[in-house]
């Protein structure tokens, strides 16, 4: 885009900039479409489990119910509560939607159409998406109330805990791809599975650190089982009670954000992005952004089929699975990949 622009005679400089906030803009308002579509879907997912119909009024079958709740809350009134810290409680909710909206730079959704193909596009992931609990944090302390300070305590625990394993997760992957660039993961899981099979799902080593990292991945974005941060029998609504109107769709649409991040990790780094199924030269004529997206929408299918039959955890629970079973787990696996691939891969070269 930046090449076509300097051709049309524009500044090199100039061209860069435009090129980034064109780029920028075809990631947001899209993402932003997908999101009001996805609330719409997790909706429907939750009332087909539990028998019942879910939005069904507003536009064909319900589909404009998410435009309707935007409009009703964008015209709410926004109240500041008296006692809070009015700038870090303003301040909250957009640093969260950044934070969520920042990620997708790097995200790759087909063949070289990414807006950043960054060498360290693993790294970026795991130091943006740890940037989001300042958003809660700050939102917790700023409202001056109890039940949103101790939900931000909870949050902050729950997400610096399973962070942790998510690192050495994400190092397992790095140990068989060899890199950090997310379409050079993809490409290494081309034909992984007996030559056919694209995906590190198939592998045994691995397919049990994508069980951990997709149980790791609700609880980073606070999804049932693991949604203590918004128990509304002991927090009312969590870190979100004191917001009204833009300020708390701006945490809804930060969250779901980061959910749909999530999913999308989960077909990038296992099972095989915007590569088909098989290996197979039928299946390629099917665009990669398709298959990307279709992974991609069942990863969020299951957060949605998780959310409607699996009961809450306890906090003692959540907190002894992250540090007593996870890091240990994913400690093992870092150690039996690393020598696995020593044995295997480098000791013929040795």
């Amino acid at each position: 885009m930046t090449a076509t622009f300097i051709e049309w005679g524009m500044d090199s400089g100039w061209a860069m900039i435009v090129s980034a906030i064109i780029g920028s803009l075809l990631i947001a308002l899209p993402l932003m479409l997908a999101v009001a579509m996805i609330i719409y879907v997790d909706r429907k997912v939750w009332a087909s489990i539990n028998l019942r119909r879910g939005p069904n009024v507003v536009g064909p079958f319900g589909l404009l119910q998410s435009f309707a709740d935007g409009l009703k809350v964008m015209l709410q009134e926004t109240i500041i509560p008296s006692a809070a810290n009015k700038g870090i409680f303003l301040i909250a909710p957009v640093v969260t939607f950044t934070v969520a909206l920042a990620a997708w730079a790097v995200i790759p959704f087909d063949a070289g159409v990414v807006l950043a193909d960054i060498n360290v596009g693993l790294l970026y992931i795991l130091a943006i998406s740890s940037l989001s609990v300042y958003g809660v944090v700050m939102s917790g302390w700023a409202s001056n109330s109890k039940y949103p300070f101790f939900s931000a305590m909870r949050a902050s625990a729950q997400m610096i805990s399973y962070e942790v394993s998510i690192g050495f997760i994400l190092v397992c992957v790095v140990l068989y791809a060899g890199s950090f660039n997310l379409s050079a993961i993809v490409e290494a899981q081309k034909g992984h599975g007996f030559g056919i099979i694209n995906g590190y799902w198939f592998n045994l080593l691995l397919f049990p650190i994508w069980v951990m990292f997709f149980i790791s991945a609700l609880a980073e974005t606070q999804r049932v089982p693991f949604d203590l941060t918004e128990a509304e029998s002991e927090l009312v609504a969590g870190y979100q009670t004191e917001y009204s109107s833009m300020s708390f769709a701006l945490f809804w649409l930060g969250e779901y954000a980061n959910i749909l991040l999530m999913c999308s990790l989960n077909t990038l780094l296992f099972w095989g992005g915007w590569l088909p199924p098989l290996d197979i030269p039928v299946l390629y004529y099917v665009p990669g952004i398709i298959w990307f997206l279709l992974k991609t929408f069942f990863f969020f299918f299951m957060f949605s089929w998780v959310m409607a039959t699996v009961p809450r955890y306890r906090y003692d629970q959540l907190m002894r699975l992250g540090w007593k079973v996870f890091l240990p787990l994913s400690l093992f696996f870092v150690v039996a990949i690393s020598g696995w691939l020593m044995f295997t891969r480098y000791g013929v070269a040795a």
